[in-house]
């Protein structure tokens, strides 16, 4: 591979490493400042809107501010207004719902819209291509580019047609340069690059470590008897214990679909837990089966989430370019919403990327965005909430929500009686050892509405080019059996929701010969591994592009 020839590049004014609402937001408003910028977004899945998993309840703030006039449109993605907001604490068996008026005001959901990001995402591409933004999706960035200086100059796709054994195929394509005078990285939660760029620049120093939850959601069409348009569910409690944070989500919007999903924070302790399996567990509960009962599963989905919010946002500019979206970290974790601070970030990124390209500058650090976010609408909305984590984390979920809740309340009055918590360790240095804990066994599923992993993979409609590079690396081989295995009993296998990790023994019955099995082809792209493993010794990087789930309308 050192013989390759060079490869060709382009030069914009502007490159956008990812298509989700921030990436695309901040090419809208470039577009909008000077329709003479180029601008050019890159996007690893298939189409627009393939990896784009969220919720989602989505507050119109962003969308407003970018596209004011969305919603007089008759292709207008979002339709189905919340009608009905819930709150429950569920246990085993009973659920109790909360009285509205006990929730601090910002978690009121009326106003917001439920309904498909991704397709938001899809109508959000096609107007920045009225504009003139260039998309290249299927495409993957796979290296930053980099000046003399340790500036950011862009970054290049990664090259299409290579075998498993780092050698071209007949098939094979060099990547491209995409050369801009500012990069902003747009590439969601735990970014290949995103945390490159992070690491190389030490913008998370002097912050607290960043906070991650996984997000399973699956998409059901549903008895139109029990289609509720614009309910809005959320609960917490079981089937997770009290010292487990997380949650799930039940949100009926059109067409007698129904989306739900589970968050489980990644600080969890037990190694023998399973997202996946707690998950399907949830959907056995009284407050839920129903609803799915004599439905269909339409599609499944993964994806990590930033949950780290204020206080854990790292430094969002360097030379040459600026982090947006949930690579900058803008979750808001008790609201479990993102996509609005998204698009404002790209907004606000954009501004100050046109006032300096209006001033002939590039590649140097686009202070305006740093400077202003934190007493900016998505400063607003993070600092109000910035104790919830920390005190779920620290105190367990009936106390720690408790007191998160008071804390929602006097900081809407502007103080706040804990100050700014720190979040502690970092998730992968949370685990027990397995002698530490009781194992958690799981029951089947049911084929009605619990399922296994590998036919939920099925939904995602994930694919990868199989004789490609693994894109999941190990910086030391030996560690899922030495290490990993004896003490934790290799949790891989059960906190990745796609069966992408697997322990097979020579001999089953005697548990010997033990080695570690990477189905790197199921993988949805969900970034846990790089996240949760004890040991840091998995990297997620970016495979083949055009591969991975291809989300309809999640």
């Amino acid at each position: 591979m050192s013989e390759l020839e060079p490869r060709e590049s382009m030069d914009y004014d502007v490159v956008v490493v990812g298509g989700g609402p921030s990436g695309l937001a901040a090419a809208i408003r470039l577009k909008q400042i000077n329709p003479d910028f180029t601008v050019v977004v890159v996007e690893k899945g298939s189409e627009i809107g393939a990896h784009i998993l969220s919720g989602a309840v989505i507050d119109p703030i962003g969308i407003d501010k970018l596209l004011p006039d969305w919603r007089e449109d008759p292709a207008r993605p979002l339709k189905t207004e919340v009608s009905d907001d819930h709150f429950y604490v569920i246990g085993e068996a009973k659920s109790v719902k909360l009285p509205n008026v006990m929730m601090p005001p910002m978690l009121n959901n009326h106003g917001n819209f439920v309904g498909s990001l991704g397709n938001l995402c899809r109508y959000m591409a096609a107007k920045a291509e009225e504009l003139g933004v260039e998309i290249y999706p299927g495409f993957a960035a796979a290296e930053v580019l980099y000046g003399d200086q340790g500036e950011v100059l862009g970054v290049a796709t990664g090259d299409m047609g290579v075998g498993r054994d780092g050698k071209p195929k007949d098939s094979f394509t060099r990547g491209m340069e995409l050369r801009g005078k500012y990069t902003l990285f747009a590439e969601g939660a735990r970014g290949s690059l995103s945390k490159q760029i992070i690491a190389r620049y030490g913008l998370a120093e002097g912050r607290e470590p960043q906070k991650f939850g996984i997000g399973m959601k699956e998409l059901w069409q549903i008895d139109p008897a029990k289609h509720k348009p614009g309910l809005v569910q959320h609960t917490f409690g079981w089937p997770l214990d009290n010292h487990t944070g997380g949650g799930s989500f039940l949100y009926h919007f059109e067409d007698n679909q129904v989306v739900v999903g589970f968050v489980l924070h990644l600080n969890y302790k037990n190694p023998t837990l399973s997202p996946f399996d707690e998950f399907q567990r949830l959907k056995q509960h009284p407050l839920f089966r129903d609803t799915f009962v004599g439905g269909k599963r339409i599609s499944y989905g993964a994806r990590v989430i930033n949950e780290g919010g204020w206080q854990s946002a790292p430094k969002l500019t360097f030379p040459g370019g600026a982090l947006v979206g949930c690579a900058a970290g803008f979750i808001n974790v008790p609201r479990i919403k993102g996509s609005h601070n998204a698009v404002l970030s790209g907004i606000e990124a954009a501004e100050a990327a046109a006032e300096a390209l209006a001033a002939g500058r590039g590649h140097d650090e686009l202070s305006a965005y740093e400077n202003g976010w934190r007493d900016g609408p998505i400063g607003q909305d993070l600092k109000k909430v910035r104790n919830v984590k920390p005190l779920w984390s620290k105190y367990g979920t009936l106390l720690g929500v408790t007191l998160g809740g008071v804390d929602m309340w006097t900081n809407t009055l502007g103080f706040s009686l804990f100050g700014t918590l720190g979040h502690g360790k970092p998730d992968h240095a949370t685990l027990k050892p397995l002698s530490e804990v009781e194992p958690i066994v799981y029951p089947k599923p049911d084929g009605v509405v619990s399922f296994d992993k590998l036919s939920s993979v099925f939904l995602s409609n994930t694919n990868h080019e199989e004789d490609q590079p693994v894109h999941l690396k190990l910086a030391d081989p030996s560690i899922p059996v030495e290490k990993n295995l004896p003490l934790y009993g290799e949790p891989a296998r059960l906190y990745c929701p796609a069966g992408v990790y697997e322990v097979v023994y020579g001999d089953e019955a005697t548990k010997s010969d033990p080695r570690f099995v990477i189905n790197a082809q199921n993988c949805v792209h969900c970034k846990t591994c790089d996240i949760k493993d004890p040991a840091q010794n998995i990297t997620w990087t970016t495979p083949e592009g055009g591969g991975g789930p291809n989300y309809p309308n999640m």
